[in-house]
């Protein structure tokens, strides 16, 4: 049965699309179970930012795109945009996102956590089977080698550093300024840190929920703000960062043209990490407003992948020789129940020729003549199958069994 990855991602589809097809956390498990309902023997499905991807094993392989389209109730707007990768070359693509190859920004770390995350919905649901645990306990072994044998990792980058950076070259004496950071999440908690580390005057941390804001903002001597009153501190906010899990946006064109009116239109920079976006894109037309989504931060995380160029060579070469390893084990598995068979006959024989034996020594026969009757008869019943179907193949002319039983049983390859 195949194992497949279905998805779309930064490179195929911009956010306006992705967005659309993002799996809520809340719902996720209820997805799961609808897949598995629509032919998915096992699935996972991973959704962040920046990728949608459905993990499957399953016999309808051509069918996990039109699950997805009509999940979510798009039509046929994902054509295009998909992408299939079936086997090995699935087995690459989990490794290399894993790995942070195949995200925005090369080598990033924060994939490998959603990774987890999503894997661990699919075994709460149920719907991880024995290939996809093996495959994604393989992942996560890959992922921490690459992390350890090469510096993919080094100097790390992320959108939220690369946020920072452009904010950096929007704003001078950076430390005076005030930002204003949407969320609670990881990202969120990232950008806190390298705002931080730069020195930034001031932050507030507003989430719909205050307690996590109160504790994200207490790492950075910060303030805390609900969703609620967002709007009235929106015009102190030098700098927005948004990346909240929100179906709808939580920042307004109404909002950012009051607080422009208060500011007396001094500039706001504002980045919508967000999928679905926090923030109006109208706001992106308003005089004294530079609003970045995450797809605008490509160019400036593109200026931190060339140094990594030569790590992710490495990288690669790395995951094609666990790729290897992985679908060698794999097939290794389909002759299990071979052997096991072969075993059990083998071991059937064995017991019934013993049992021979013994009853010649309980019929007075000696020691000696029992055991050349063991030996004998033993090779006798296990040779007498294999040696039938070779006297058939040289009669009909199939040399390919003869050669497989010459390598099987490792006689020498000129059969002298």
């Amino acid at each position: 049965m195949p194992l497949v990855v279905v998805g779309i991602n930064h490179r195929t589809a911009p956010v306006e699309v992705r967005e659309k097809v993002v799996f809520d956390s809340t719902t996720l498990s209820d997805a799961l179970r609808a897949l598995a309902r629509g032919g998915a023997h096992e699935n996972v499905i991973v959704s962040t930012c920046n990728r949608t991807e459905l993990y499957c094993v399953t016999d309808e392989p051509h069918a996990l795109g039109s699950w997805l389209e009509s999940y979510h109730g798009v039509g046929r707007s994902l054509a295009g945009a998909l992408y299939e990768h079936r086997d090995g070359a699935a087995v690459e693509h989990a490794f290399s996102v894993a790995s942070g190859l195949d995200s925005m920004v090369l080598g990033e770390p924060q994939i490998l956590g959603q990774l987890k995350d999503a894997y661990r919905a699919a075994q709460d649901s149920g719907t991880a089977g024995p290939l996809l645990n093996r495959l994604f306990q393989a992942t996560f072994s890959v992922a921490k080698r690459v992390r350890t044998e090469t510096r993919i990792g080094a100097n790390a980058v992320s959108v939220a550093s690369a946020a920072v950076s452009l904010a950096r070259q929007i704003f001078a004496g950076f430390g005076q300024h005030t930002a204003l950071l949407v969320g609670a999440g990881e990202t969120i908690a990232l950008a806190a840190r390298h705002l931080h580390a730069q020195g930034l005057k001031r932050m507030i941390i507003a989430n719909r929920s205050l307690d996590r804001a109160e504790s994200l903002a207490a790492e950075f001597n910060a303030s805390a703000i609900t969703l609620d009153a967002l709007a009235a501190h929106l015009a102190d906010a030098d700098i927005v960062v948004s990346s909240t899990a929100s179906p709808v946006p939580v920042i307004t064109a109404v909002d950012v043209a009051a607080a422009l009116g208060a500011r007396r239109h001094r500039p706001m920079f504002l980045v919508d990490i967000a999928v679905p976006r926090d923030i109006e894109p109208a706001v992106g037309e308003f005089e004294d407003v530079y609003l970045y989504t995450i797809d605008d931060l490509h160019a400036v995380v593109s200026q931190n992948l060339q140094a990594r160029q030569d790590e992710a060579s490495q990288a690669r070469l790395l995951i094609n020789e666990e790729v290897a390893r992985f679908m060698s084990g794999l097939r290794s598995q389909h002759a299990v129940p071979t052997i096991r068979e072969l075993r059990a006959a083998a071991e059937q024989v064995r017991a019934q020729t013993l049992e021979d034996a013994a009853r010649l020594l309980a019929h007075g026969r000696s020691p000696e003549d029992a055991l050349a009757y063991l030996a004998e008869t033993l090779t006798h019943r296990l040779l007498h199958p294999p040696t039938h179907a070779l006297r058939e193949a040289g009669e009909s002319g199939d040399a390919t069994l003869v050669a497989a039983a010459r390598r099987l049983f490792e006689l020498d390859a000129d059969g002298e």
